[in-house]
């Protein structure tokens, strides 16, 4: 894998995009990730490099986004998230490569479509139920692929919140569920030598991926960049669920 150009390539690709999302640029983006990396490397070894580099990357956001989150909103969505968390790692053992690839093709093209369609804007809602719900299909997809933004934002969303409250909640949430995967990952032998040091030779994308998606807020559209990603997204979704399948 050190010598390998292409998977170099799509990962630092990769973690600069995730980067720029977790600045609170373009949304939920950084859901392309594990995608991109299944492409190239086993679905588990891509989840397993990401949560370190998640982890640092939630500490330079949260510098910038801490105070601003909404305490009732989290309230109603961790205990779900402890759930989704809770059942992923009970089901980890039982998904060979073939079927979390399929998984997350399917989970990658659902939300790319409702992205594009705006569905998220007609989802969630603020009702109890509603945090439960969104918090624990958040972590499940969190747990597998890293990818409880879009869950997250089908509740968040239709609340209209402040953009800095709206921010400030998803990042302290999306921090925090990386926080409580880190134990069932350890337990799951995922955080080891090998794929920290991976990490950390990608850490420095990550860093300049949060400087550069705060620096460039005020003068890109990011609903035009979040339509570019959701629509890289769907392709490799469709990518995906067809190596899972042949």
């Amino acid at each position: 894998m050190y010598d390998n150009f292409l998977f170099w390539l799509i990962a630092l690709l990769a973690v600069f995009i995730t980067g720029i999302s977790k600045s609170g640029f373009a949304g939920g983006v950084g859901v392309i990730t594990v995608p991109l990396l299944a492409l190239v490397i086993s679905p588990v070894k891509a989840v397993a490099i990401m949560l370190p580099l998640l982890l640092f990357m939630d500490m330079l956001s949260l510098r910038a986004w801490w105070g601003k989150q909404v305490f009732k909103h989290l309230k109603l969505l961790f205990p779900g998230a402890l759930l989704g968390i809770a059942l992923g790692y009970l089901l980890f053992d039982f998904l060979d490569d073939e079927l979390l690839k399929l998984i997350l093709g399917i989970t990658s093209v659902t939300f790319a479509a409702w992205g594009l369609l705006n569905g998220l804007k007609y989802l969630g809602g603020s009702s109890n139920t509603a945090g439960y719900f969104a918090g624990a299909v958040s972590g499940f997809t969190s747990f597998l692929a890293h990818a409880g933004g879009p869950p997250l934002n089908f509740y968040l969303i239709p609340l209209r919140l402040p953009r800095a409250q709206f921010l400030g909640t998803a990042v302290v949430f999306l921090a925090s569920i990386n926080v409580m995967k880190l134990f069932p990952y350890l337990l799951l032998g995922q955080i080891n030598t090998s794929n920290l040091l991976i990490g950390l030779l990608l850490a420095p994308a990550a860093w300049i991926g949060v400087k550069v998606g705060i620096i460039i807020q005020e003068k890109i559209n990011d609903q035009l960049f979040y339509k570019i990603i959701l629509s890289l997204l769907g392709i490799i979704g469709i990518k995906l669920i067809v190596d899972g399948i042949l």
